[in-house]
């Protein structure tokens, strides 16, 4: 599991050359959210961000040192393994959104509530009740939003305990620097499904571990550790 020591340790890297690791110099336009709308963020005191109408299963909140910077999305979708439906897509378009336009950010840090999982990727029970159209979109969506974190100006790390399977992982290799325990499970199956990565894995992927092993990964739908994950680099 990870341990708050790890978490810190990477916090604190990250905040450091926050500065550096500048990838933008204006976030994207709120076009890029058009699908499913942003809703606007207000500040209740220096510590937690709170949204009017937002998702219930995506939280973002401001670390309990109210100088650092460092604020936190929160998955919390238990009951279908932080499994990313229609209603959790909004909620982090409306997360990062928030973040982007916060000045005083220096560090994102996305993370799970729920026990051993990250994120399982995307909803398939609700995507079964799509017509084609309602796929295309969410599909679309998911992507341009993971495009939109991985454009962020600030550092972003991906704190993983538990399951990232496709979308997750997706979501995951969208940030800037991932860290798990050895016991972490993470995968793109989507091929065992007689689909591909639909989100941004088939580019992510090789761009973190080389062609070979990322081509290995897909083509297999194959589930590798985070001790794994480590030794190949991603």
């Amino acid at each position: 599991l990870i341990s708050p020591a790890m978490v810190v340790a990477f916090v604190a890297i990250a905040k450091s050359v926050g500065q550096q690791c500048l990838k933008r110099s204006k976030p994207y336009s709120n076009s890029y959210f058009s699908s499913y709308g942003v809703q606007k963020w207000q500040f209740q005191s220096h510590r937690t961000l709170i949204l009017q109408s937002a998702s219930e299963s995506v939280k973002l909140e401001r670390l309990s040192d109210s100088d650092s910077g460092i604020l936190e999305v929160k998955l919390d979708r238990p009951e279908a393994r932080n499994a990313i439906g229609k209603d959790m897509l909004k909620g982090l378009q409306q997360a990062l959104e928030a973040v982007s336009n916060e000045r005083s950010a220096n560090v994102l840090m996305i993370c799970s509530s729920v026990p051993k999982v990250f994120c399982a990727g995307a909803d398939l029970k609700e995507r079964k009740t799509m017509i084609l159209s309602e796929v295309q979109d969410f599909v679309s969506t998911l992507r341009s939003t993971f495009s939109f974190l991985e454009a962020l100006h600030i550092p972003t790390i991906a704190a993983i305990e538990g399951i990232a399977l496709g979308g997750g992982l997706e979501m995951a290799m969208s940030c800037d620097i991932r860290i798990c325990g050895e016991d972490a499970v993470m995968g793109l199956p989507e091929t065992g499904l007689a689909i591909i990565p639909g989100a941004g894995g088939t580019q992510r992927l090789p761009r973190l571990v080389g062609k070979s092993i990322a081509k290995d990964i897909i083509f297999t739908g194959r589930k590798i550790s985070g001790k794994d994950a480590g030794s190949i680099g991603s």
